[in-house]
């Protein structure tokens, strides 16, 4: 067991660089890079056998496909090893039998954040990071001060002024610096630009470095390994910045040299809100790049992302697996939210809502058919965001003075409203 890293890739130009360095950015075209392993040693000991008998839990039992060298510098909160839960209800709904959900609101701070955290964390700290900052429109800003004082080192945090407070709380209750910016995460990336060399900060940004994706693509290991080594038809997943999706499809390449799987792909759906849909649109267009999304607005906050730095990469999994991508509304969004909640999947995050939201738009449009097997990556508990709009005000009562039977005529004709 331990790391196999070898070195750093250019995702766009293909050159490559040493692993053992402090990196960001690819330096020939400020695209990102992307961490290589040698698959070949990983064989010797990442098996299907000796992956079952592993006592430790959560994503670092994939030590050989992640980047900390000495485990001495794992920072690990627990995250990973989050269930594959079957949605019967939500799926006959959708009409949809085999509907499943990868809850990823289980990890340690609420959102698949925690994965890539982790990894960031704990291989640029080994690099000789003390201090770390990033933008995020809010989940992110949680997890990297969790990590980040798990670590004991400094964290600063940029986020958009109408990011959620449960996020912002939760940054300042763990010791992180919370800068407020009147604009979008693409305001705050630049914010927080700015300020990581006068910090002496490592700015560890969506992409912009190349090891926050190595923590996310544990989630496509995993879901290999829930389904037997064998993948499903359509994973549907909600659309930011795009870290997860790029190491899901990362993590299939990975597991196919590896023999742990066959060539065969899902298809990967990606899905925005209308409000801030590039790669929906450049998907359209046809194009490998997306252009920036001017006036992005939704309340589904991790999804406000006007520009991906790793725009064609999330493309070209699209593309070279035959799916698409797909924008909802803010109106289906909500109505979503109420329906998975009452239907059995739990209090869903906005972003989680909206691929939720997207899945009978698809059976609709004949891109899902009844009996495949889909994937919807619930990224995030509803908890940590304002709720959504219009819910019922409950009644209040004087228990020393109230009419039971009222009451409970009341309550019943509210349970039965439908979102």
């Amino acid at each position: 067991m331990g790391s196999t890293l070898t070195h750093l890739e250019g995702a766009l130009s293909g050159a490559t660089y040493p692993a053992d360095e402090p990196a960001n950015l690819d330096p020939k075209d400020g695209r990102p890079l992307l961490a290589r392993y040698d698959l070949e040693r990983a064989a010797r000991t990442l098996t299907v056998e000796s992956l079952a008998t592993r006592r430790e839990g959560g994503m670092w039992r994939w030590s050989e496909l992640l980047p900390v060298r000495d485990p001495g510098h794992v920072v690990s909160l627990g995250e990973g090893d989050t269930p594959l839960l079957p949605q019967p209800r939500l799926g006959r709904a959708f009409g949809l039998p085999r509907l499943y959900t990868k809850a990823e609101g289980l990890n340690p701070t609420g959102s698949f954040k925690a994965r890539g955290m982790s990894a960031a964390v704990s291989r640029n700290a080994e690099l000789g990071a003390t201090s770390f900052i990033a933008p995020s429109a809010g989940n992110a800003a949680g997890a990297l001060a969790a990590y980040g004082a798990a670590a004991g080192v400094g964290v600063t945090v940029a986020v958009p002024v109408d990011a959620p407070p449960a996020s912002r709380d939760e940054a300042l209750a763990m010791g992180a610096r919370l800068v407020l910016v009147e604009g979008l995460i693409s305001d705050c990336g630049r914010v927080a630009s700015a300020l990581a060399e006068r910090l002496g900060a490592f700015d560890v940004s969506t992409l912009k470095e190349p090891y926050r994706v190595e923590g996310k693509k544990t989630m496509g290991l995993e879901l290999a390994e829930q389904h037997s080594w064998r993948l499903p038809d359509v994973i549907v997943y909600p659309t930011g910045g795009g870290t997860g999706l790029v190491g899901i499809w990362k993590a299939f390449d990975e597991l196919e040299t590896l023999g742990f799987i066959g060539p065969e792909r899902p298809r990967m759906i990606a899905v925005q809100a209308e409000g801030c849909a590039p790669i929906v649109r450049a998907f359209e267009a046809g194009e490998r790049f997306a252009r920036p999304f001017e006036n992005a607005r939704t309340r589904a906050a991790g999804l406000r992302v006007p520009s991906a730095v790793g725009d064609f990469l999330i493309l070209a999994a699209l593309r070279e697996s035959g799916g698409t991508a797909v924008a909802v509304d803010e109106d289906s969004i909500t109505r979503t939210q109420l329906l998975a909640g009452r239907l059995g999947a739990g209090y869903v995050s906005p972003e989680s809502a909206a691929a939720l939201a997207a899945v009978p738009e698809l059976c609709d449009r004949g891109e899902l058919n009844p009996d495949e097997e889909v994937v919807v990556f619930d990224c995030g508990i509803g908890q940590k965001y304002p709720p959504p709009p219009n819910l019922p005000e409950p009644p209040t009562i004087d228990p020393s003075n109230y009419d039971p039977e009222r009451l409970a005529a009341k309550l019943d004709a509210r349970s039965r409203t439908k979102p």
